[in-house]
């Protein structure tokens, strides 16, 4: 059970009762006068996500009254547990098992905090797990965007390349995976060309991370994330306050091991691969130049336009790798471009796909799970700005037209036709609070796709 949930109410259990405002004013005509009363006092509408602390005839807290939409949905009671005294709470509503579930889900990732450098981590009030709620999908959900969020909100400093194999190696000894970890030198000797070049730079050595788990028979599903624990920009040198959230850099990364936990944690009858490369994007004597023309594991020759694009140059050696086994789905995820968040700002990830159907159904999960994202165009037109005088391809578009989509058309190449992929564009971070998303690293997507494996693998089953 998770520190803020528990099993059953304790003595002195407060009771929430959730209330739209469309039904304030019938429920507030049949209150006491004195509730009526302190409620008038307060100001308190009804308005979602709005709450009123209601006082006893002995003056302790007796009920919670908050605002909510028609329907209870994942954020509904999210923004109490920041709000409320520690304590023991329960809902005093009839809900449905989704809701049950919705409703704790929500209030598990209201709780997290980031508390590594904190003597005295914050006690959050408890909620009493409802009826009917799936304890399973909770802890799922909760567990894998808090490790998101911990990893993404950890300084650079301590989350290094091999820091982030240290929490796949974690993963592995947990659920029974195996982990390789490819260093250093040893890349060039594997043909890993471009991830070494990415990362020599750097006094922490770039790293190729890979962890299987599952049996060998079942469906492959492969996972891609970007791994650049802190980006200067290269020799291409970023501002500074263009560098200032360069620690999330990683955030790719953090998304495929945490969906990866959501996976073994459930069980799912898969063959799972994850890959990560993991570098430090640093500025020295040996850092790769603009211009220079580097090789790739696919065998294209790549001229660099932009030292500041190394996001996609690390990615592309990762997916040529995971193309050879032909998985059934390859997914990646990285904070890759500005220009996706131009486009669609912080919350809204970009989906691009090469699988219409596979594209439909992540946009469907997104709607049903409250889990937002937009398919952006994988538009092949665009493919001339990649164009290069020297080299197969450029790694950077001239101009500033269409940043995401060419980024994404630079790792299309990559990936051959017929392979069933979906690339994320991400920004793996709130840069303010909302109920159940504080300020900081976020998890974004990972329901959606994750239920789009699990059903793929159910109707696998069927069929």
């Amino acid at each position: 059970m998770l520190p803020c949930l528990r099993a059953k109410p304790a003595t002195d259990t407060v009771a929430i009762e959730p209330v739209a405002k469309s039904a304030f004013q019938g429920w507030l005509d049949s209150a006491p006068q004195a509730t009526r009363a302190w409620i008038g006092s307060v100001g308190f509408t009804a308005e979602p996500g709005a709450s009123v602390l209601l006082p006893g005839e002995d003056g302790r807290l007796a009920r919670v009254l908050v605002g909510v939409g028609e329907k209870l949905d994942l954020w509904s009671l999210a923004g109490l547990p920041a709000s409320l005294p520690k304590g023991s709470y329960r809902v005093a509503a009839k809900l449905t098992k989704q809701e049950a579930t919705l409703v704790a889900t929500g209030w598990a990732l209201a709780c997290y905090q980031f508390a590594r450098y904190r003597k005295t981590p914050k006690e959050f009030p408890q909620l009493v797990l409802p009826t009917g709620a799936d304890l399973a999908a909770v802890e799922r959900v909760a567990t894998a965007a808090w490790l998101v969020r911990d990893m993404v909100n950890t300084p650079a400093e301590h989350m290094g390349p091999r820091d982030i194999a240290k929490v796949a190696k974690d993963l592995a000894a947990e659920f029974d995976a195996k982990v390789k970890v490819i260093e250093g030198d040893e890349l060039l000797a594997k043909n890993y060309p471009m991830i070494h070049a990415v990362g020599r730079a750097s006094s922490r050595p770039p790293l190729l991370i890979d962890l299987r788990w599952g049996d060998k028979a079942a469906p492959a599903v492969t996972l891609v994330g970007k791994g650049v624990v802190f980006d200067t920009g290269g020799l291409d040198i970023k501002s500074s306050a263009n560098m200032l959230l360069m620690k999330k850099d990683m955030g790719g990364a953090a998304h495929a091991l945490g969906l990866a936990r959501m996976i073994m944690r459930a069980g799912l009858p898969i063959r799972l691969r994850v890959l990560v490369p993991a570098v430090e994007n640093a500025v020295s004597g040996n850092a790769f130049r603009p211009l220079d023309v580097i090789p790739t594991r696919k065998g294209l020759h790549v001229e660099i336009g932009n030292t500041d694009a190394e996001g996609r140059l690390i990615l592309c050696d990762a997916l040529a790798e995971a193309v050879e086994d032909k998985p059934a789905l390859l997914v990646d995820f990285a904070t890759l471009t500005g220009a996706a968040r131009v486009a669609l700002g912080p919350d809204l990830p970009a989906l691009f796909s090469n699988d219409d159907d596979l594209a439909d159904a992540l946009m469907a999960a997104s709607r049903a799970e409250a889990d937002p994202m937009w398919r952006l165009p994988l538009w092949q037109p665009y493919r001339r700005m990649l164009d290069s005088k020297v080299a197969d391809i450029n790694n950077a578009a001239g101009g500033t037209f269409a940043g995401a989509i060419t980024a994404a058309l630079f790792l299309k190449e990559f990936v051959p036709d017929g392979q069933s992929w979906a690339h994320f564009d991400l920004f793996a971070w709130n840069p303010a609070p909302r109920p159940g998303r504080p300020e900081g690293g976020e998890a974004m997507t990972l329901r959606a796709v994750f239920a789009v494996i699990r059903d793929r693998v159910a109707k696998a089953k069927k069929g």
